[in-house]
């Protein structure tokens, strides 16, 4: 009782505030001019009710514990958003929560009394409750009307940017922190240059431009308005058949067992003629879209055949964007004020091996070079295989952990995730060239230009498959020759290349660098990855924990990456603290394709420098896919020193503080492939040798053999765990360490570290002080106990 007269006097208050803000702006409004038409009268009254805000006491669903908790909510019609605060009194303050209405849609419930829900379209939403029928109809609406207002606005945006982009045959980039000066009509499209003074990248691929080639327009306005035909005729048998519903309910008796006034029914009937609203704004979006880029085309390319059939390519399709980290990515650890953590030295006492080990050493003469190509089939998704998903969905609910869900074998690319992981090392030249930099902040944004190019080489291509579920104890081990010459300090005047015909796996090993990779599961519940990177003739490693966490978002999955990894300079004493994105697979019924988003952080506490990398995920309306922002900064003087924007899978242009600008085209960068042993020769449990009947059995395109051997590998693990708990004895990795982190955000969250007594006998690197042994290495290869 105490919470329902609560509620009512906060849905009082709700009604109080937004009919006095109405009666003011109507008293403040101008009077109409006489002889006004009576409809630019109803216009201005309606545009005054979409700018008009609300704002009052709402019951909001926190969660299953807290459940329902009375907050303050308002609605600001400027930025269209629903913000909540704690209470009134904290209005001024910072709002608890927000909610973009561009494109969201508000919906009653019959779940509990007065409940209406509104759906965004980042996946998040908001189940709230008023106290009577008014109050609810007032929200929903002022909600509804807003939400319309900043959606037509934005598809005007849309399609002024587009008539405005395909009009000019080039554009000024406005990442520069300087301004630049105008280009001379000599100029070409794009002026390859050496290499700017402190960023070395082989010539061949840095670019310096300022223009976007005019082709690129022509393809993205290469539309067809006669294809949009069939989805008018689709439309218009929709509306009828929703006429012939509402039809049929109203014809129902008022009173009965069905009535016309039944819950469900009602709820149908504003269910359907919701959406058919959506759909038919979506559908006026499109035709305005494609007509004004049809017009441009005729206009601004008339050496184009008008009678050439280009073909309509329709946006893909975007369901909702990420539920994690505070508006979008909650989840992934920040550590723009972190500080290393310390340590306790590891002890010397030898434990014993693990269950699979076996005793050998990784010799180089054993490795070459790999021949497996990463790319993945775009076929799409099957109607058998349609089928097995829709069943799959039908038994999940949204936001639910997929950790423990068994996924079917067609979705798999033919890798562990482990070997994904070794993948991000595909450009080790610029890795190794981190720590050439002479100054903390050309090493800070050396690592950022190598962090950006890393994606695109391990999320190769952009087909939405899983990689292998690693196996507990499952390990990849791996290396890279990286030929001195590739590797040079940032400060060159010259640019030296590899020739193109003579691959750098070629190159003379005693002219070479070389660079160590070890992966390992290092825990199954929850499912925690390790890997350690580390050249010892520069004086470099990297050691990451990476927990990943799926979750079911309605028409796609969210992969969250939590933990950090740390990169270690050992000749500067620096260590920079990084994140990692997270991954959505988006489209899952029709023809799935992989996207990056969230906020990253890259900062290292002895030098103060610190950088913020923000992935984009595609928005509902418009936009581009695949985009990156990033940021450089000097925190004690709060000078930004770079600044980044692009595609992670295409081209990256950074600008610095001199002014100067250099773009990286990740899809030219030369690729060094890595070495590993042949099947014979890798331990039981090596990613390679532990699935390759299962990649055997999907290269053959045989998914029930491949079911069936991935079962016996998920089968075997069960046991092996019944075991250990039957016998008390706890999992211990054979390459890493579980250690206590105390600075780190989440309490759960297990951190592992690379090397111990048991498991590299001549290991002894401490990241507090520094310090690697020099015979850390047995010749060239990692000791194996």
């Amino acid at each position: 009782m105490e919470k329902c007269g609560a509620a009512r006097c906060g849905s009082a208050g709700t009604r109080s505030v937004s009919v006095e803000r109405g009666r003011r702006a109507a008293a403040s409004g101008a009077p109409a001019r006489p002889g006004a038409p009576a409809s630019q009268s109803c216009s201005g009254k309606a545009e005054q009710n979409l700018r008009r805000g609300l704002e009052g006491v709402l019951n909001k669903y926190t969660n299953l514990l807290q459940g329902w908790q009375h907050r303050y909510f308002v609605l600001d019609p400027e930025l269209g958003q629903l913000q909540y605060f704690l209470n009134e009194q904290s209005k001024t303050q910072k709002p608890r929560g927000s909610l973009p209405l561009l494109g969201s849609s508000v919906a009653p419930s019959d779940e509990f009394p007065f409940m209406f829900t509104v759906y965004a379209v980042n996946g998040e939403l908001f189940k709230l409750r008023a106290c009577d029928a008014f109050e609810r109809q007032q929200w929903m609406t002022q909600l509804q009307l807003c939400a319309r207002r900043h959606s037509e606005g934005s598809a005007k945006g849309c399609s002024l940017s587009s008539a405005s982009s395909s009009s000019t045959g080039s554009r000024t980039r406005s990442c520069s922190l300087l301004p630049h000066p105008a280009p001379s009509s000599s100029s070409t499209a794009t002026q390859r240059q050496n290499l700017p003074h402190g960023h070395g990248t082989p010539s061949s691929i840095i670019t310096i431009t300022h223009h976007k080639s005019p082709t690129s327009g022509h393809r993205a306005c290469s539309h067809n308005p006669a294809r949009l035909h069939h989805v008018k005729e689709v439309m218009s048998q929709a509306e009828g058949q929703q006429k012939n519903l509402l039809h049929s309910i109203e014809s129902l008796p008022s009173r009965g067992p069905l009535s016309s006034l039944d819950p469900d029914l009602l709820l149908l009937k504003a269910t359907s003629a919701a959406t058919l609203s959506c759909l038919g704004e979506c559908l006026s979006i499109l035709q305005h879209n494609v007509t004004q880029a049809a017009r441009n085309i005729t206009t601004h390319t008339p050496g184009l055949n008008a009678d050439s059939n280009s073909g309509w390519s329709g946006p893909k399709p975007t369901i909702d964007e990420p539920v994690e980290n505070g508006s979008v990515m909650g989840l992934s650890t920040s550590t723009t004020n972190k500080t290393s953590p310390s340590p306790p030295h590891r002890s010397k006492e030898v434990h014993k091996h693990s269950e699979h080990s076996n005793a050998n050493t990784l010799d180089p003469s054993e490795e070459s070079t790999d021949t497996e190509d990463n790319e993945e089939e775009d076929l799409g998704v099957l109607d058998d295989q349609r089928s097995i998903i829709l069943h799959l969905l039908s038994q999940l609910k949204l936001g639910m952990d997929l950790t423990r869900v068994v996924l079917p074998t067609f979705i798999l690319e033919k890798r562990s995730l482990l070997e994904m992981y070794a993948n991000f090392m595909a450009h080790p030249d610029m890795f190794l060239a981190i720590t050439a930099g002479s100054t903390p902040e050309e090493r800070i944004v050396r690592f950022v230009e190598y962090y950006l190019t890393a994606f695109h080489e391990g999320r190769k291509g952009a087909v939405a498959k899983k990689p292998y579920n690693p196996i507990l104890g499952e390990s990849f081990l791996c290396s890279w020759d990286v030929p001195r010459e590739k590797v040079r300090p940032l400060r060159t005047n010259t640019s030296i290349t590899v020739p193109s015909s003579t691959p750098p796996s070629s190159a003379n090993p005693a002219h070479c660098y070389r660079l160590h990779f070890v992966a390992e599961q290092v825990s199954h519940h929850p499912p925690v990855s390790g890997f350690y990177c580390e050249c010892k003739e520069r004086g470099m490693c990297v050691n990451a924990h990476v927990w990943t966490k799926s979750k079911f978002m309605g028409m796609s999955v969210g992969v969250s990456m939590v933990g950090e990894g740390v990169l270690h300079l050992l000749e500067h004493e620096e260590q920079y603290v990084f994140t990692l994105p997270c991954a959505y697979a988006r489209s899952i019924l029709t023809v799935p394709w992989v996207e990056l988003g969230g906020k990253v952080s890259v900062c290292c506490a002895k030098t103060g420098y610190s950088a913020t990398v923000t992935f984009h995920t595609k928005p509902f309306y418009g936009g581009k896919v695949h985009r990156v922002t990033a940021e450089v900064k000097h925190n004690p003087t709060s000078t930004i020193v770079c600044k980044a924007q692009g595609e992670w899978n295409g081209t990256l242009e950074f600008t610095y503080s001199s002014g100067e600008t250099k773009v990286i085209d990740t899809s030219r960068l030369p690729v060094i492939k890595k070495k590993i042993r042949p099947l014979e020769k890798q331990s039981q449990y090596e990613s390679r040798r532990l699935w390759q009947h299962v990649t055997a059995a999907l290269k053959a395109g045989d998914i029930d053999t491949a079911t069936e051997h991935k079962h016996q590998l998920e089968e075997r693990q069960r046991s092996e765990e019944k075991q250990r708990v039957a016998t008390n004895t706890a999992w211990k990795p054979k390459y890493f360490i579980k250690e206590s982190n105390p600075l780190q955000q989440l309490p759960k969250e297990p951190c592992f570290r690379f090397g111990d007594g048991h498991t590299r006998e001549n290991h002894s690197f401490h990241p507090v002080t520094g310090d690697v042994e020099v015979n850390q290495w047995k010749g060239d290869g990692i000791q194996i106990s």
